[in-house]
């Protein structure tokens, strides 16, 4: 799933080859993807794009003529820049293309979801804030106020463990399953601990580790084209994914929780003191 660093690694490539361009026509391809018909999807074509936004995880496109388009990729979604698009329009079918955005130029981006879980979301809104999930944004943890008294706070009585409150959109903006293993590693803190428990060193810790190590995500992320952004995240990922590898601060075997649809990565040594964490894989923190 893109996740901040992602995003607004797409928000800066889409700003340099959007803004100030003509949108001629939007094309739905899979219509499960519009989640809105009031300002219907043709209230875009023929507006100029004035500026790319981007809210947690959610992508959005600002017209001068008012509306605004918003995308949320999902968990296997992505943005395909072309810099020529196809001569005719697409044909709906099974192939992963969902939705297409031409520019008076001939260029343009694709929309595409992989897999049967179909969760991309396309909004047509005259403001960002009608979309449901931005409306129920917490705060971004790299806004210049997000300080470790902020977190602190946001933290105060949380009874969830700090693996499923980092990833709660409600409560920090764009922090996904990847990037919260990120963070938790660096701050060497176990992802089972229950949140409203951090000390104030720890909460320095983590504030630390969600700020650093996003900020180094999207330094890592900047200038590169859009098809090569999944590719970086991979490579930058120290325990995420990697399961049965050595962790690269301590050596020690990088282990794995398993849920029902989604599964953590950690270091025993670095985050556990060493003790191996309960595998359940029918356990519901993630929900």
């Amino acid at each position: 799933m893109p996740e901040l660093p992602e995003v607004e690694a797409l928000k800066d490539f889409l700003t340099e080859h959007l803004v100030g361009r003509r949108v001629v026509r939007v094309l739905p391809v899979a219509i499960s993807v519009l989640k809105t018909y009031e300002p219907p999807l043709t209230a875009v074509e023929g507006g100029e794009v004035t500026a790319v936004d981007r809210y947690g995880k959610f992508l959005g496109l600002a017209t001068d003529g008012g509306p605004h388009l918003v995308t949320h990729l999902a968990r296997a979604g992505w943005l395909q820049w072309r810099d020529r698009l196809p001569d005719g329009p697409p044909r709906p079918g099974r192939g992963p293309l969902a939705l297409r955005v031409a520019l008076e130029t001939g260029e343009g981006f694709d929309l595409t979801e992989a897999g049967t879980q179909k969760r991309l979301a396309v909004y047509v809104v005259r403001d960002p804030r009608e979309v449901p999930g931005i409306a129920r944004l917490g705060p971004d943890p790299l806004a210049a106020d997000f300080d470790e008294e902020r977190l602190a706070a946001l933290l105060t009585d949380e009874r969830r463990r700090i693996k499923g409150a980092l990833r709660d959109q409600s409560l920090i903006a764009g922090v996904g399953n990847a990037y919260s293993d990120e963070i938790l590693h660096a701050a060497k803190m176990s992802p089972f601990k229950i949140a409203g428990s951090l000390t104030p060193e720890e909460v320095h810790r983590l504030h630390e580790a969600l700020r650093t190590t996003l900020a180094e995500a999207v330094e890592r992320s900047r200038g590169l084209a859009a098809g090569r952004l999944k590719a970086e995240k991979k490579s930058g990922l120290r325990v995420h994914g990697r399961a049965g590898e050595p962790c690269p601060v301590c050596g020690d075997t990088i282990r794995e929780v398993s849920f029902s649809d989604s599964s953590l990565q950690y270091c025993p040594t670095c985050q556990t003191g060493g003790k191996p964490l309960a595998d359940r894989r029918l356990s519901r923190l993630l929900k």
